[in-house]
């Protein structure tokens, strides 16, 4: 009977570790379309990058086979899509690596806490050793601290024929329209370098409040759920059943959002044809490390899975930003570098002792 148990619980351990170290990379990876496209403002990029996720939603929904839709799940959703507006001009002004890891530092401590202590009605979350796991948590925040000390250098994609929009209001000569369309690319071009890093760092910490918060409207439904007399009272306690409502709430938002966009542009938005397909697979990728989030949640409990999934994306990112679109130089941001990815593992090594 023990020997039974031991094994399935190693078992779960695999699969919720294995799940997150895929999340991982793909959460770290998902964005490095963005950065050799013009996506102009982000608004029709992102767009499309929800029209993708929801698709992967609807997939492994019939693979699931179609459980119960739970409407209050979509909230989640709405959560994510609000925080992922902010993506773009994001990128664009503090760059991929430095950007991902302040808004995982919020999206961290965020969905840590209210895992960890029962914020917004769920309940608090037993882990084995507390105390490993306060350690891990603070381990991983403090690598996003030092990695607000290394300096990037962010070039955007230059304009050219290619990069026009398909919909953009006429203008009587080409200098107008080529005026028109440098002030349409990004409302953040026109900042200095230091309003830039200001915008950026403080979009992403409202970014990272809200991605934490996303799972809460889940995590609320199973609580309810193993409680009589709820409204939720019976719902499935697997992850992966509310991955459809919670992505449909992201297509919805999302979509809501662009047609406010269309509205204040006067019916005539910036679509940039070639961000259609780098979209379309940024937001395959960023499903699919969703669902494995989803899986690790169930497997290892969130208060394991958000200081893991939410630190190591980190590493990744900096890795592309250092190896291939060459933001990160100089030996002092690279000694930076290693001393916030051993914190890093450090971390992560803490969190996932503290489930055994």
């Amino acid at each position: 009977m023990d020997a039974c148990q031991g094994s399935s619980n190693a078992t779960d351990l695999a699969i919720g570790f294995t799940s997150s170290a895929v999340a991982v990379v793909l959460f770290g990876t998902n964005f490095v379309p963005v950065k050799k496209v013009d996506t102009g403002d982000g608004m029709f990029f992102q767009w499309v990058l929800c029209i993708a996720i929801w698709i992967v939603a609807l997939i492994v929904n019939l693979i699931q086979n179609s459980p119960r839709f739970w409407p209050f799940a979509m909230v989640g959703g709405f959560l994510w899509a609000t925080g992922n507006i902010t993506v773009v001009p994001i990128v664009k002004t503090i760059g991929l690596g430095l950007g991902i890891l302040i808004w995982a530092s919020f999206n961290l401590l965020t969905g840590w806490a209210s895992s960890r202590f029962g914020w917004f009605g769920i309940d608090p979350e037993v882990v084995a050793k507390p105390t490993l796991n306060y350690i891990g948590a603070g381990l991983s925040v403090l690598s996003t601290v030092l990695f607000l000390f290394i300096k990037s250098d962010v070039q955007n994609p230059p304009l050219s024929s290619e990069t026009t929009p398909l919909l953009t209001e006429h203008s009587i000569n080409s200098s107008e329209r080529q005026a028109e369309h440098k002030n349409d690319v990004s409302w953040v071009d026109n900042f200095s370098p230091l309003g830039k890093r200001i915008i950026g760092c403080s979009l992403a910490m409202v970014a990272g409040i809200f991605y934490g918060s996303n799972f809460v409207p889940v995590l609320y439904i199973k609580d309810h759920g193993r409680q009589n007399g709820t409204v939720y009272t019976g719902a499935s306690q697997f992850d992966l059943d509310y991955v459809f409502a919670h992505f449909s709430g992201i297509l919805l938002t999302s979509t809501v959002y662009f047609m406010i966009y269309c509205a204040v542009k006067k019916n005539s938005p910036n679509i940039f044809p070639q961000a259609i397909i780098p979209a379309f697979v940024s937001g395959t990728m960023w499903a699919i490390a969703s669902c494995c989030w989803f899986i690790a949640n169930r497997y290892l409990s969130a208060v394991v899975s958000f200081p893991i999934i939410t630190a190591g994306p980190g590493f990744i990112a900096a890795m592309w930003g250092v190896l291939v679109f060459k933001e990160i130089k100089g030996i002092k941001n690279y000694l930076l570098l290693l001393v916030a990815f051993c914190v890093i593992l450090a971390g992560s090594l803490s969190t996932a002792f503290s489930k055994v």
